[in-house]
């Protein structure tokens, strides 16, 4: 039951008595399970192109780009870089002064091949008379470490990925941000400019603003370019309410509401809102020095060419149903284009009507498409390429994470365990429709695809909510097509020394 406060609550965060209604259903009934037809595969849902499509498709983008569509760059950067360091905050907080374990070792013996070493013997002059090597002769390890991790120091422990240095160059360290206007530059111009989004959390904002401030003449004279760079951070009336054990509105201490980030999937509203036709998505901690950006660069021009292709034929096709002057042959090619293209089987195809047939491939035709770039599967955690049943019948590619898994069904979790490919977060969409008009992207959300995880507070026990995620659920229902690409183009930065690996030294 809502009290009056809990309603002035609501109605402050921007979120309605039913959305916590269906919330609280949601705690109560729990998630389907989604059923699965197969891990795509090269021949099977996944494209392998050879080198003359390669061409082709970059071709094709580059005449995209050369008409002066409006291209976003749209980067989730929020996450703080608190887990990258975890390894180090156990060796600051135990018992060991000197590096015992081979992640700490590691970290000491190639400390100057950080980008940040400069940086961090800078903190340690200052903060303890000396520099790096000088604490570590004297056995001084944790002095280091926590100039590196604490506030007083570079302060990296609390600060996002996106603002951290993680290459060296000649006369520079760049961070994350940085590499991100570069590849904004290399492959996502258009008529001279380049608009580049972040989303941001509130209390890091002013220093991304700060950052960018700082570095954008630099970057906008090199590469001859204007930028066009923007923020946005997690809309409050995406944030989730929290349950008991017992599936009731958890309150805090002093009887409010308890609301919790509702994940990436709350990031669907902010690109929605985007004014753009073409948006490519791709990870904070996914970038490389430019001497490894060509294959990046090839790849995004790639599959972003793949997708202005597809939408090129999806809107003629959409216009000749539009128009009612079509031939048999020509619902047959669409048809066709629908399971063969778009990767969107329909086993009621052949029991339709005409018009009901007519109206269904207009529906396939018009909603939000996207191309995700896959790579072959090295045991790194990520989403998995599936072909996937849909709530109508349909099957459609689909991006999904393990707990979207029926781990019970042996079937389903063979699948998984030997999918070929996973998402590493490497997406172009197209997020307008064949009149020129914004596609209301959380329209297209599969709110069945959420997830219940399990936190505390103070000590007690709750249930959090976290929304379909972005490229999971949050896309469910648009268009989808996997294009392999190398392994070369995902170089995440899961721990610090990741840092240290050939791709970002």
């Amino acid at each position: 039951m809502l009290t009056a406060a809990d309603k002035q609550q609501l109605q402050e965060k921007g979120i309605s008595e039913e959305q916590i209604a269906k919330q609280l259903t949601s705690f109560r009934e729990g998630f389907p399970y989604l059923k699965l037809r197969a891990a795509a595969s090269v021949g099977n849902g996944i494209l392998s192109l050879n080198d003359d499509e390669v061409s082709k498709y970059i071709q094709a983008w580059d005449a995209y780009k050369a008409e002066g569509h409006h291209i976003t760059k749209f980067v989730p950067a929020s996450g703080a870089a608190s887990r990258m360091f975890k390894n180090m905050f156990e060796f600051l907080s135990g018992e060991n002064d000197e590096p015992t374990t081979p992640f700490e070792k590691k970290y000491f013996d190639e400390i100057h091949n950080f980008a940040f070493y400069p940086a961090l013997d800078d903190a340690c002059h200052v903060n303890e008379g000396e520099g790096v090597d000088a604490l570590m002769a004297k056995g001084n390890y944790k002095a280091v470490v926590a100039n590196m991790l604490n506030e007083d120091g570079l302060n990296y422990g609390q600060l996002p990925k996106g603002l951290l240095q993680f290459h060296s160059y000649d006369d520079e360290a760049r961070t994350p941000l940085e590499e991100h206007l570069v590849e904004a530059a290399l492959y996502a111009t258009s008529r001279g400019e380049a608009d580049v989004h972040f989303t941001v959390s509130t209390e890091h904002r002013e220093l991304f603003e700060e950052l960018v401030e700082r570095v954008l003449p630099e970057y906008e004279a090199k590469y001859g370019i204007k930028y066009h760079v923007s923020f946005s951070e997690q809309k409050p009336s995406t944030d989730t309410l929290a349950a008991t054990m017992d599936n009731e509105p958890f309150r805090t201490d002093d009887g409010k509401l308890l609301f919790r980030p509702g994940g990436h999937g709350a990031l669907i509203q902010n690109l929605s809102d985007l004014e753009s036709d073409i948006v490519f998505v791709k990870n904070i901690d996914n970038v490389v020095p430019d001497r490894l950006k060509d294959d990046t660069v090839t790849w995004k021009q790639v599959i972003a060419g793949v997708l202005v292709t597809l939408q090129k034929k999806a809107f003629e096709h959409l216009a000749l149903l539009d128009s009612g002057t079509y031939t048999r042959q020509d619902i047959l090619d669409i048809i066709q284009f629908v399971r063969h293209d778009l990767y969107t089987d329909v086993p009621a195809l052949k029991t339709m009507e005409d018009a009901e047939l007519v109206s269904f491939l207009k529906s396939e035709l018009n909603r939000p498409m996207r191309v995700c770039g896959v790579v072959k599967n090295v045991g790194e955690p990520g989403g998995g390429p599936f072909l996937a049943y849909n709530p109508d019948g349909t099957i459609s590619a689909q991006i999904l994470e393990s707990s979207q898994i029926d781990n019970s069904n042996a079937d389903y979790m063979k699948m998984f365990s030997q999918g070929t490919h996973f998402n590493p977060v490497d997406l172009v969409c197209a997020i307008r429709n064949s009149k020129g008009e914004k596609f209301d992207l959380p329209r297209y959300v599969d709110p069945a695809t959420g997830f219940i995880s399990y936190k505390s507070k103070n000590g007690k026990e709750l249930k959090a909510l976290e929304l379909p995620g972005l490229w999971n659920g949050a896309m469910s229902n648009w268009s989808t097509v996997f294009v392999e690409v190398p392994l070369s183009t995902f170089n995440p930065v899961k721990t610090v020394n990741d840092l240290l690996r050939e791709q970002h030294q």
